[in-house]
């Protein structure tokens, strides 16, 4: 008798940790919600990439800065200040709208300032039930789209649909 409640008992826990799942893990490397990828070109050569010098994104209506080089100290300003040709900035994904400061020679007496405003339409797409949902986005246009009197000249929406970044999504002309 000892030995079947032993044998039912030993089957109902082997049958109990079968229907076990593995705990889900995200992996490293899986897609998660893009950032608006920014290229800057001269505006005398549209074809030439041209790097901003100590250029700076701050949020509107905050004192955040975006991090450029995430590597570096938190206390190092170099760490929200970008001297390339391209950057990277995330939108907010609880509405339909992000608007920032773009600060040209940041902390010098040439420092300008341009506001910009991204207008988009969002969606949440399912990755999986460890990494949750990542939001892409439409966009619909980048206010104001007269740079008269700015150090940007211009400004095209090369690809509005912001599902990865792997392509340049808003070229600027300075």
């Amino acid at each position: 008798m000892k030995k079947i409640a032993f044998i039912t008992l030993s089957l109902l826990l082997a049958v109990s940790f079968w229907n076990c799942e593995k705990d889900d893990i995200c992996a490293e490397g899986t897609p998660v919600t893009p950032r608006v990828i920014i290229e800057f070109f001269d505006a005398a050569d549209p074809e030439t990439p041209k790097n901003v010098t100590n250029f700076r994104v701050n949020e509107l209506g905050t004192t955040n800065a975006v991090v450029f080089n995430p590597n570096l100290d938190e206390t190092n300003l170099n760490r929200f200040l970008s001297n390339d040709n391209k950057i990277r900035i995330p939108l907010k994904t609880f509405q339909d709208l992000s608007d920032f400061e773009f600060i040209l020679n940041a902390g010098s007496t040439a420092e300008t300032t341009v506001s910009l405003v991204f207008n988009y339409e969002r969606s949440n797409v399912f990755i999986s039930r460890a990494c949750g949902y990542k939001t892409i986005f439409n966009l619909t246009n980048v206010l104001p789209t007269d740079f008269t009197g700015t150090w940007i000249s211009s400004l095209t929406i090369e690809q509005p649909n912001i599902i990865n970044e792997n392509e340049t999504h808003i070229k600027i002309y300075f």
